[in-house]
């Protein structure tokens, strides 16, 4: 029986023994591990575990370790089996075995470089590289997609977009997504080329096989789209160093995964395909969050020009956060005393892979957490506030996406996300406009596109037995004599408790607040029922038609706020398998195949799920050329009758003793 936390990730060890008990049963197979590791306990187990390991009892029943395994098996013939298996580590026992018929797992950086390198060496695609007639000493570098799914190629094969760019300048650092060309080629699962074609232009153009040479009205100077400081001017010189110092050190501890900091304590978690993960999430011994993480984001293209529909990307289930998590730097990503968590995921052979510093830990200053002045005497009490970050990174393609929690001494969570990273982008000729992208540079349109989100919150307010609440805020009836509103200015809150799993958005104009509370658990004072709200990111949701495969591949994106009964292994908003799916599988199916089964449908005073849609609109800005400034989106769970008082009430006063501003 392992010693491990039963949340800990696997460790290098359980991914050797998890890999050496699947080989056994695949003799003379050559085998391709995709994924080794863990499987979550069943939530049951989990309560009770918890349960006993917070009121410092002997734990009873100890979950056994499990690991999840992905394996691609080839044998002698040329067909190839994705194949699930879940293996008892502690037993060291295979439990499951299930060959994923018709589903693909995520891509990876070896097997894209693989494309490339065969879509470059294909003669005709050299062949229509040489009609392009580039300009001289310029080299081409092909970057490969995942195929989104649009109906028009059979899916039961992995199939990659290669999309065509120019390196103008011979310097690995520059920005090529300045030069896109009209080329694009198709490469199937065997890495041979299918397709090549060049790409439209206009809004009433169309893919065609007629080749256009380059034109050199698109050169433009370096100063217009190159980002990295070794081609660009000197930077300005007017910044001074700024500098985080902790002379006491920081005020946060961890002992391996477990993570206490002022009153919270939670387990950090991380895997391959979410990056970061939070478990059993408390403040002050009082239970919050059984496990929060991101489950799910979908970048959908809104140019419908074939063939950029397939621009559509799962980057968690088609890439990983984990796998593309960023090894963060010193006074670079993070800044002051810092802590760093190491992943862990597999090679192909079935090896530990470290992923290092993916996950950095440490403190900020953010403002002034409460402050008041007494008019009469002129005291003044001024608390600043002082937040935990967690924060990892991925850097998928062109895109880098900022993830990180932010813990408040008053009991607040906000989840905040950045995107940044270069727009990706499309040939346009020089004159040519279409309504769904901005022109950045010569020749260089950069496309309307979505940035949407699914936070999961698997809540556990004073206990798992939670229900989402609506409230919102109207006002009172004028004129009329059986309410008290004479003057007209009088409002108040009407709420509902959600009966069944579904869907939800949100409203502004009414003030709309959902909050997840314990019905039995009633607040001394106010007289009802302790919770947390949900502060939401505003934002608008899919635009694609809901009979588009964009739309029946993230339904996750059809509401702002879905609450569901929880089930183990219930994740993932699009579902398990992503790559090239055709729809189905996601959160609004699930919801309809149990919704007249009450047992499973029911989330009154249940152990439920509660998902958050948000995201970005980017209609990209010329101000977004060549890097994007950080685009910053936020939200926030907060405290809602769950204490007697401020919780930060007792944070010490800011004096200039402790903080030594210098006038």
């Amino acid at each position: 029986m392992s010693d491990m936390h039963p949340f800990d990730p696997l460790s290098p060890q359980e991914i050797t023994q998890a890999a050496s008990i699947v080989r056994q049963l695949f003799p003379g197979k050559c085998l391709n591990f995709r994924v080794i590791t863990l499987k979550e306990p069943p939530k049951q187990d989990m309560i009770v575990f918890l349960e006993e390991e917070h009121l410092g009892q002997k734990t009873s029943l100890r979950p056994l370790r499990t690991s999840r395994v992905e394996v691609i098996a080839r044998g002698d013939s040329e067909t190839t089996e994705l194949i699930e298996l879940l293996v008892d580590l502690d037993h060291a026992a295979v439990v499951k075995q299930e060959v994923l018929v018709g589903k693909h797992s995520y891509i990876d950086s070896a097997y894209m470089k693989a494309v490339e390198n065969a879509c470059l060496a294909d003669e005709r695609v050299q062949s229509e590289v040489e009609r392009l007639k580039l300009p001289p000493g310029a080299s081409v570098v092909v970057e490969a997609w995942a195929y989104a799914t649009d109906g028009m190629n059979d899916m039961s094969e992995r199939t990659s977009m290669c999309w065509f760019y120019m390196r103008l300048v011979d310097n690995p650092e520059a920005n090529y997504y300045a030069y896109p060309l009209d080329l694009c080629a198709e490469v199937s699962e065997q890495l041979n080329v299918t397709k090549v074609y060049y790409l439209p232009s206009s809004e009433s153009d169309s893919v065609h096989k007629e080749p256009r040479p380059y034109d050199f009205c698109k050169l433009h100077s370096p100063d217009m789209s190159e980002y990295h400081p070794s081609l660009r001017p000197p930077p300005r010189a007017s910044t001074k160093p700024y500098q985080v110092i902790q002379p006491e050190g920081v005020s946060f501890k961890s002992d391996g995964n477990l993570l206490t900091w002022e009153k919270w304590t939670m387990r950090v978690g991380f895997n391959y395909r979410e990056g970061l993960t939070l478990h059993d999430i408390r403040y002050d011994g009082r239970s919050l969050i059984y496990r929060l993480s991101l489950s799910e984001m979908f970048v959908p293209y809104g140019d419908p020009r074939a063939p950029y529909p397939r621009k559509a990307a799962f980057d968690l289930g088609n890439d990983g956060a984990g796998i593309n998590a960023n090894n963060l730097q010193l006074g670079c990503d993070c800044l002051g005393l810092i802590k760093y968590f190491d992943g862990w995921h597999n090679t192909s052979l079935g090896e530990p892979l470290k992923l290092p510093n993916v996950v950095c830990c440490h403190e900020q200053d953010d403002g002034i957490l409460w402050k008041h002045t007494n008019f009469r005497t002129g005291n003044t009490a001024v608390v600043r506030s002082r937040v935990l970050v967690l924060q990892t990174i991925i850097t998928v393609s062109n895109y880098e996406y900022i993830f990180a929690f932010h813990f408040g001494q008053d009991a607040s969570i906000h989840y905040e996300v950045r995107a940044t990273g270069i727009l990706s982008t499309a040939p346009i000729n020089i004159g040519d406009k279409v309504g769904y992208g901005t022109i950045v540079a010569p020749g260089v349109l950069a496309p309307y596109h979505q940035h949407l989100f699914s936070l999961r919150i698997d809540p556990a307010i004073d206990g798992v037995a939670n229900s989402l609440q609506v409230e919102e805020s109207v006002p009172l009836p004028f004129n009329d004599p059986s309410v008290c509103n004479s003057f007209g200015i009088g409002y108040t809150t009407e709420s509902n408790i959600v009966e069944k799993e579904g869907g939800l958005d949100l409203d502004f104009t009414k003030n709309r607040t959902f909050k997840i509370i314990n019905e039995a658990k009633t607040n001394p004072i106010t007289g009802t029922p302790v919770g947390f709200k949900l502060s939401p990111c505003y934002s608008q949701l899919l635009l694609a038609h809901p009979e588009s495969f964009h739309a029946k591949r993230s339904e996750f994106g059809a509401h702002a706020v879905w609450v569901t009964r929880y089930q183990d292994d219930e994740l993932f908003p699009s579902g398990m398998h992503t790559m090239q799916s055709l729809g189905g599988e996601g959160i609004h199916s699930t919801i309809a195949q149990r919704k007249h089964d009450t047992s499973k449908s029911t989330v009154r005073h249940k152990d439920i799920v509660i998902w958050h849609t948000f995201g970005s609109t980017h209609n990209p800005r010329i101000e977004d050329w060549p890097v994007m400034p950080s685009e910053k989106m936020v939200v926030g769970l907060k405290p809602v009758n769950f204490f007697t008082a401020n919780p930060g009430l007792d944070v010490a006063t800011s004096t200039q003793e402790n903080n030594k501003s210098i006038l």
